[in-house]
């Protein structure tokens, strides 16, 4: 067998349910709340790339026995790494000290703590031939034939239209929500498309991290606040607002440590940040994406009432735009 080609995920847009006039038409899965990962098997042998073309292979360890569970072929399948916290709910937060450790040591140690698991929701490359021609519904029938669960890794079921029945059990699970992606779809590697949306019962918004403020009190001497922002349709960074909520104490001394060498003289913002949240700021260089949970998005731009939900190693600065369900069509 020749050696598998390479796929960029494909992405979902934001948006709301399926009318009850395209009934039939689509299929429901859960949003998990992780990172996304594209699995090569090959020779028997597993490689886990990050949305973001990074090899993560060496980061999950207990997901390597994937590749004598896909009944001998050689395969690329698609899906989401997720760590559950106590009460089986899949926690972002949880997630963290996995995705950026790279130290087998630590790594195996982190394996008993904090295991994850690989939901697989697709397949898209079966020995010599591609699948991303096929339509969604037959690509997961593929799956389900080709792919045993494991302790580490499993394809979840979905659903056959009944996306309110979906949604609501994404609420009850206490999930980020669904994705909905027509029966008749194929797989479009590396675009963001339409045929797929992603359903939020929060919301939640990628930022890039363009400057941070020193804190006081209790966090004299440590990061008080991060300066975000976001692309615009020119490929500007504009503010966005700021973010001081949502931080444990690791995540302070750990985003200190990252943003430290990438420290600038100048705003990275391409429209000035306002008086009171420039000053004392220290800008760094906008490589850094984060996640914020957040209200809503005011008249002029910026987010209201954000909370901090990480850094997102998987992510690529330049890929960041508002997303905003209320700017959409349709």
């Amino acid at each position: 067998m020749g050696e598998l080609p390479t796929y960029a995920p494909m992405m979902a847009e934001l948006g709301a349910l399926p009318p009850v006039t395209e009934s039939g038409r689509w299929g429901l899965e859960m949003k998990w709340d992780g990172v996304r990962a594209v699995a090569y098997v090959e020779n028997r042998a597993l490689r886990l790339m990050s949305r973001n073309g990074k090899d993560i292979t060496v980061a999950y360890p207990e997901v390597r026995m994937l590749a004598g569970s896909v009944d001998g072929h050689d395969v690329v399948l698609d899906g989401e790494i997720v760590a559950f916290d106590e009460a089986g709910r899949p926690s972002f937060e949880a997630l963290q000290p996995r995705m950026h450790q790279r130290r087998e040591a630590r790594i195996a140690e982190l394996v008993h703590a904090v295991p994850v698991t690989y939901l697989i929701f697709d397949v898209l490359h079966v020995n010599a031939a591609t699948a991303i021609h096929l339509p969604y519904d037959r690509r997961r029938g593929l799956l389900e034939d080709i792919v045993t669960s494991g302790a580490r890794w499993q394809v979840p079921a979905w659903f056959r239209d009944e996306a309110p029945r979906a949604l609501a059990l994404s609420k009850d699970w206490g999930l980020e929500g669904v994705v909905a992606k027509r029966l008749d779809s194929p797989y479009r590697p590396g675009r963001r498309s339409g045929e797929w949306r992603k359903v939020k019962n929060v919301r939640s918004q990628e930022v890039v991290i363009g400057g941070w403020k020193p804190g006081g009190g209790r966090r004299a001497g440590m990061i008080g606040s991060l300066l975000l922002g976001v692309h615009d349709e020119r490929g500007r960074l504009v503010y966005a607002g700021h973010v001081g909520t949502g931080f444990t104490q690791a995540m302070l001394r750990d985003l200190r440590e990252s943003l430290t060498p990438l420290e600038r003289p100048t705003s990275p913002f391409a429209v000035a940040v306002p008086r009171e949240h420039a000053r004392d700021a220290h800008w760094v260089e906008p490589l850094l994406v984060g996640e914020v949970q957040y209200a809503e998005w005011t008249s002029d731009g910026v987010l209201r009432h954000p909370s901090w939900r990480g850094l997102r190693t998987d992510k690529g600065a330049d890929e960041v735009q508002r997303e905003d369900p209320g700017r959409m069509a349709g």
